[in-house]
């Protein structure tokens, strides 16, 4: 259910009536109840080629659109604005047949193959808190693209190659002979990787044996490959604990590491160096791109071959653009990273579209997201300066929700105060993050995001429990709030209008790659809740029983969207707070 969608729809039919059918059709939501709920901006636009006064040309788009049956008042303001009150009897026909839909009245999209790209840590050290908005950002927009009907292949784009390894797999190699076993080695990656530094930088023969392992692994010796799939396993049990606390679907059939594409870079040089793309340059393999010259006309360069023949995180990602469309048939590319590797990406694309690697109908999106900052504005830190674990921020939540529990009354057991605790301390990081446009910085703060009041998720979840709480003490079920919806009090028109918008914020959230989208729109919708809540009583004695079925209908239309809306931010509910 989309009702700009069908506003736009009868809009284009008026315009074409008036010979303007290649006219835009600016229709928006009004951002304030006198002007209605939708205005059609249009035609200020079309009155020089109308020949008319913008008044003039909203009368007629006035005289021939057809809004019967949906509009109950239409009305030009001020220089040709045309404000469109929704009918309450349309409104609340709409809104009884989302509620009888178990997608909510949401269509599907015609189907794409869309590989998201998220996540992507780096195995030889455990996640930290730079991995939490690629993590948790990237797996919501891939929900929602699911729910729109599209194929999503999630790729977990991780670390696990490169010279740093000779490093690790020498120092791992020397643990294993001293009878440890992998798991206990590696229980601190951290730990692990600092060990293995200071006797590169330090003991005598220690940096020659880390090259030698960097040959072998290259080479593919069977007993050092086996070092690294031990070190790679017990590294990726490190980051599915994360995702396991983070309630998001990244699993390691999800895993595609740097090391998958190995096979096909020797042919991306080939090909790039056969169409002339890729030349030589002081003995390295580049390409100049004359798109992105500087303003002395220079080109930029990409080089994807260093000059002793070593490949790159370029060569990598355009054999990755390979292998997603050939083996995959991806029609879009989604790839999450912090803002910085912006350029790279641009260039990647440049590159991968002049070799013919991408096709003109091919999308890739490369979708930057901005730094978690401290109350200081600096990157966020631990107090010590030092990098935050993401698993220690995860426990801090919980552990933070268990003493804002603690100081409520309740008579809940230890177990359910413990599962509360979980979901509102995961949930309130993820929202805090998710909540601010992703192309933005945002300040950490544990009081603002725990809070049950403002755009948090313990708010949003207290107001789903409020709900869950109506249909205890009227003793029925939402499947049995089933009865047709009837709009009489403003409040409920509100509140109906956006219920039916929630498609549009989909849509909109899963075109942009942008959850803050519908974060807002979850708050918007839980706040028009509490005003339909305390102007529209449902289960007091003086409410008839038609306006009590239809109350609760819409209150369980609006349970449903919430509780749909925070699954798709993986962001768990809970029916007693």
């Amino acid at each position: 259910m989309n009702i700009q969608a069908i506003l736009v729809e009868r809009f284009s039919t008026a315009l074409a009536k008036l010979d303007a059918a290649d006219a835009a059709v600016p229709v928006s939501k009004s951002t304030r109840p006198e002007f209605g709920e939708y205005q059609f901006n249009g035609a200020m636009g079309l009155a020089k080629r109308l020949r008319c006064s913008p008044r003039d040309v909203a009368q007629q788009i006035l005289d021939v659109v057809d809004l019967d049956g949906i509009a109950e008042q239409c009305e030009i303001a001020g220089p040709g604005f045309i404000n469109i009150h929704l009918s309450s009897q349309w409104l609340a026909q709409q809104a009884s047949r989302v509620l009888a839909d178990e997608r909510l009245g949401i269509e599907t999209q015609p189907q794409q193959n869309i590989v998201v790209d998220y996540s992507a840590p780096n195995l030889a050290k455990e996640m930290h808190v730079g991995h939490l908005r690629s993590t948790i950002i990237g797996d919501a927009v891939a929900k929602a693209l699911e729910f729109m009907g599209h194929n999503v292949l999630r790729q977990n784009h991780m670390g696990d190659w490169g010279t740093q390894f000779g490093m690790l797999l020498a120092h791992l190699n020397d643990k294993l002979q001293a009878n440890e076993v992998a798991e206990t080695a590696l229980s601190d990656l951290e730990d692990f990787y600092r060990q293995a530094k200071v006797r590169f930088d330090a003991e005598e023969g220690f940096a020659d044996r880390a090259r030698e392992y960097v040959v072998k692994l290259q080479g593919g010796d069977d007993a050092c490959l086996a070092l690294w799939q031990n070190f790679i396993d017990v590294s990726i049990a490190h980051s599915e604990e994360v995702y396991e606390k983070l309630n998001v679907s990244l699993t390691r059939e999800h895993v595609m590491g740097e090391s998958a594409y190995n096979p096909d870079l020797a042919n991306v040089i080939s090909d790039l160096q056969a169409q002339g793309v890729a030349v030589e340059d002081a003995g390295a393999q580049v390409v100049f791109l004359d798109e992105l010259a500087d303003k002395n006309g220079k080109p930029a360069v990409y080089i994807v071959q260093k000059s002793g023949g070593g490949y790159l995180y370029a060569t990598t990602d355009l054999a990755a653009i390979r292998y997603r469309k050939q083996q995959l048939a991806a029609h879009r590319t989604l790839i999450f990273t912090d803002a910085r590797q912006a350029l790279h990406f641009k260039q990647t694309e440049i590159v991968a579209r002049k070799a013919g690697f991408l096709a003109a109908d091919e999308q890739y999106q490369h979708c930057p997201f901005g730094m978690m900052l401290g109350k200081d504005g600096k990157p966020f830190k631990t107090r010590t300066g030092g990098t935050v674990k993401l698993i220690d921020l995860l426990d801090e939540a919980v552990e933070r929700a268990q003493t804002l529990l603690a100081t409520r009354d309740n008579d809940f057991s230890a177990d359910t105060l413990a599962d509360m605790a979980n979901k509102i301390g995961i949930g309130a990081v993820k929202y805090a993050d998710l909540s601010k446009n992703r192309t933005t910085d945002y300040i950490f703060d544990w009081d603002a995001m725990l809070s049950f009041e403002g755009n948090t998720a313990p708010y949003l979840q207290y107001a789903f429990t409020r709900i869950q709480s109506i249909f205890n003490k009227a003793n029925v079920t939402l499947e049995n709030c089933r009865e047709n919806i009837v709009i009489n009090a403003p409040q409920e028109k509100a509140l109906a209008t956006k219920l039916l918008q929630y498609q549009d914020t989909l849509e909109q959230m899963a075109h942009e790659a942008t959850p803050h989208v519908l974060c807002t729109y979850l708050y918007e919708l839980a706040s028009l809740y509490m005003k339909f809540y305390e102007a529209c009583p449902i289960l007091k004695d003086d409410v008839s029983e038609s306006d009590k079925a239809s109350r609760l209908a819409l209150c369980a239309l609006c349970s449903n969207t919430l509780s749909h809306g925070l699954d798709v931010l993986g962001i768990a509910t809970l029916d007693k707070m």
